[in-house]
């Protein structure tokens, strides 16, 4: 049984990693420590588990007394790199959220600790897991489609789960690097998993227009706002448990707020992207990312030099309650396959248990590679990276250069 510390008493380091740890996979993991600035959180985290798992405000001193076999790195994104770096100077292995990191200054610090280390840095990729998108990688590697040249992908934030990427920390480009970043590290990796080729240079727009200053009403937070009655994005999280107990209840310890204003003119990431990305063998990507659509998903097409893919996801919308995925494969003359998938259960379309069983089980066969390397951490990162350099410069950024 390995001994892991959870770094950063954050939802998804509690709801993904503690919850199943404790419930899922206690045969084979042991939290012997749980690190954050906030006690309250970590506090919420034990009681909800009826565990008595040791808490710390000093990482040091955590790592010194428990020493761990390895360390789950769940906090803000803009703090991943300093964590990643600490842990392997205790010679622990580290499991790590994506994005790996938001500037390229703090991923080359993260590879050259790494390149003086033993040990190993997992990044935790759940959307390779899916089902829906490992069948679509296991098309193309029967090379169904030939070699392929070109990838369309449109990613579509809905006006719930995109508005709240606003509200919360991830709205600071200094926090989260924006959503080129913390948001589309999981579709640069997917693509370039799928394509198995790494990026050499990007080129990118990108603008505020719905979000921030661009709302006619605004306030400070939901909880306090007195356009509750006619604001479309106002939500009431401070009336439900689990927002109550985990984040109202531990804002006197660090001020951070859950309901934040989605018009705040502070907001300074992107809500409207549009991202080219040229590959080896000039191989190109299109890319889009929105965060006020009507409906949720994404939109691709996979172009080969023996036919095309077409494919698309819905998680909101008329099609949420599809309980099949169609790929649809053109060969070169036309002619049409369809591909069902059946929909899984569970988070993120089923994704996390696989991602989880691979992580903590032994000998889980890996013959797709669904686990993703440092360097593939870094080249999603890189892109979004680059997209944001590009789109402050107006420029084509070559990623080697960084």
């Amino acid at each position: 049984m390995k001994k892991y510390v959870l770094v950063g008493a954050s939802g998804r380091g509690f709801n993904t990693y503690a919850k199943n740890m404790v419930n899922n996979f206690n045969e084979y993991t042991k939290i012997v420590g749980l690190f954050d600035i906030n006690k309250t959180r970590m506090k919420y985290i034990n009681k909800q588990l009826g565990t008595f798992i040791p808490m710390y405000t000093d990482f040091d001193l955590m790592m010194n007394e428990c020493q761990p076999d390895c360390a789950i790195v769940t906090t803000v994104d803009a703090y991943h790199h300093e964590f990643i770096i600490k842990v392997l100077q205790y010679n622990c292995d580290v499991i790590v959220e994506k994005p790996l990191a938001t500037d390229e200054e703090k991923a080359t610090a993260i590879k050259k600790a790494y390149q003086k280390s033993i040990n190993d840095i997992t990044i935790t990729f759940n959307y390779r897991f899916t089902p829906y998108v490992t069948a679509i990688k296991q098309l193309l590697n029967s090379k169904i489609i030939g070699e392929i040249h070109h990838v369309d992908f449109e990613y579509l934030l809905d006006r719930s789960h995109g508005a709240d990427y606003y509200r919360r920390w991830h709205r600071y480009m200094n926090k989260s690097g924006g959503l080129l970043v913390h948001k589309s590290t999981h579709h640069f990796d997917l693509i370039n998993w799928w394509l198995d080729k790494r990026p050499l240079s990007v080129s990118a727009y990108g603008s505020l227009e719905f979000y921030g200053e661009n709302g006619n009403i605004r306030g400070e937070r939901c909880s306090t706002c007195s356009h509750n009655k006619e604001c479309e994005f106002f939500v009431n999280y401070i009336e439900q448990d689990y927002y109550k107990q985990f984040y109202f209840d531990a804002e006197v310890e660090d001020g951070y707020h859950r309901d934040g204003c989605v018009f705040d003119k502070s907001i300074d990431i992107y809500d409207t992207m549009s991202v080219r990305v040229l590959y080896e063998n000039n191989t190109t990507l299109t890319y889009s990312l929105t965060a006020y659509n009507p409906y949720e998903g994404f939109k691709a097409s996979i172009l080969g030099t023996k036919g095309r893919i077409e494919i698309a996801e819905y998680h909101t919308g008329e099609h949420k309650d599809d309980k099949t995925y169609i790929i649809h494969v053109y060969d070169i003359k036309g002619n049409h396959i369809e591909k069902i998938i059946n929909k899984s259960t569970g988070e993120h379309g089923g994704g996390d248990q696989l991602l989880l069983k691979m992580l903590f089980e032994k000998d889980v066969k890996d013959p797709l590679g669904h686990m993703a390397s440092l360097q593939a951490g870094i080249d999603s990162a890189m892109i979004g990276i680059a997209a944001n350099k590009s789109i402050k410069s107006k420029k084509n950024i070559q990623i080697k250069e960084l």
